[in-house]
């Protein structure tokens, strides 16, 4: 790839001496009659092989000089628009997001291509066009991969952009406008077989795995919730049941590891969320951005329909995340308790078959409607700060390490970074 140097280098060796009022001037006379084109190269300092294409209609007057525009002006100025947007609600992007945005916009452009031509030299030029309107920051050793311990300075940052949110939009008496959403999984495992051990040791149990199973739920302030969504590993299962017998109106969706991906919370977002949200804007969500990531689509769309995205910092959903602080364990114990394994030694494993998980998750899922969910849920809110709005000092007991640290299916690895994308000083932030 080339360097930053030698792209400067091509720069300066090609850079245009003549502006575009002086072609269009020579151009005007040499139409007019009045000089003939080498005339007007001399007069008005253009080169004559320019003012010839153009005089020829080979090139059109007007026309950037060069190979032609990635992303329109208008795209890479939305682009610019989206990374300080999603910077200012807490998820700034490094190099590989902003240029993986940039790429779908290039191929929404041209959709019979099968791969995006951006790559190291569109960003060096990126970069040198919009340094005035962001700024590149060195990303912090404590922030790359999976942090030990949870750090204050993350959590004081959240909160500081969640305050000036709910100022700015008049939230802070209004639990049924603050969503939060996360997804909880559920490892699946082969019916328990007693298979016979060595001569005098008796039998033992092996559950074996199977499939991998993750549920999105959404619910506000309020105890108010979303029909949840279901995504499978891999495919679907066989026939329709597991729809009807299902939770209402929930949501199906696929990937390969059972986890929401980005194309997946899009549609969540696009078809569910907007569809069964409140009519009456603005709403907050509040979600993790880093486990499902952001698409340039959902950042569009949320904000022609009112919702404000804030995204909660990394490995904090033990302290900050309302769902995980107490529905969805009891939405597993209910889980176990109607599948009969409420006294099982490992509660992460369940023993039901992919095509009937979805009949036991709406008896599980009911607890959401009763008053010990909504009382649970609405306490969560309260414990994490959220609703109401409290700063409360972080103590050591929160900042430990998050107990599931360990990498999940579908989860990247971790990333470099050169750095990540915020606004830059002065009246263009």
């Amino acid at each position: 790839m080339p360097s930053r140097n030698h792209l400067d280098k091509i720069g300066r060796k090609t850079k245009k001496k003549w502006t575009e009022e002086a072609m269009e001037h020579a151009l005007m006379e040499v139409k007019s009659g009045r000089c003939t084109v080498r005339q007007a190269a001399k007069e008005f300092g253009v080169p004559k092989s320019s003012l010839g294409d153009r005089v020829s209609g080979r090139v059109r007057p007007g026309s950037r000089s060069g190979p032609a525009q990635l992303i329109t002006s208008s795209d890479e100025e939305l682009l610019v628009e989206f990374s300080l947007y999603v910077s200012k609600h807490g998820f700034p992007l490094t190099k590989q997001q902003l240029v993986s945005f940039a790429s779908s916009i290039y191929k929404r452009q041209h959709r019979r291509v099968a791969f995006s031509k951006l790559g190291q030299t569109w960003w060096l030029n990126f970069r040198k066009r919009q340094e005035k309107n962001i700024t590149i920051q060195p990303a912090d050793a404590a922030n790359r991969g999976r942090t030990v311990h949870v750090r204050k300075e993350a959590l004081d940052y959240f909160f500081h952009i969640l305050n000036s949110v709910v100022e700015a939009h008049a939230l802070r008496d209004k639990p049924y406008h603050i969503w939060n959403c996360n997804e909880m999984s559920f490892q699946l495992a082969r019916k328990r077989a007693v298979l016979p051990k060595s001569s005098g040791q008796g039998c033992k149990s092996t559950p074996g795995f199977k499939d991998y199973i993750s549920v999105m739920a959404c619910l506000n302030a309020a105890g108010v919730d979303i029909p949840p969504f279901v995504v499978y590993s891999k495919a679907y299962p066989s026939g329709l049941c597991y729809k009807t017998r299902g939770p209402s109106d929930a949501l199906y969706g696929w990937s390969d590891s059972g986890c929401v991906t980005s194309e997946l919370f899009k549609k969540w977002f696009l078809r569910h969320f907007l569809v069964y949200a409140p009519k009456e804007r603005p709403l907050l969500l509040i979600f993790d951005g880093h486990k499902s990531p952001l698409n340039l689509e959902v950042v569009e769309t949320a904000r022609k329909e009112g919702v404000i995205l804030v995204c909660l910092p990394p490995h904090c959903a033990h302290v900050l995340q309302p769902l995980d602080a107490g529905l969805f364990p009891l939405i597993k114990r209910r889980f176990a308790v109607l599948l009969g394994e409420a006294h099982a030694a490992d509660v992460t494993l369940f023993a039901v078959s992919k095509k009937d998980f979805s009949g036991v998750l709406k008896g599980a899922y009911q607890v959401t409607k009763e008053d010990e969910g909504i009382r649970i849920v609405k306490e969560s809110f309260r414990k994490c700060g959220l609703y109401p709005l409290c700063h409360f000092p972080f103590n050591d007991d929160h900042l430990m390490p998050s107990q599931n640290m360990g990498a999940q299916p579908g989860d990247a690895t971790a990333k470099d970074s050169l750095g990540s994308l915020s606004s830059a000083p002065g009246p263009s932030a």
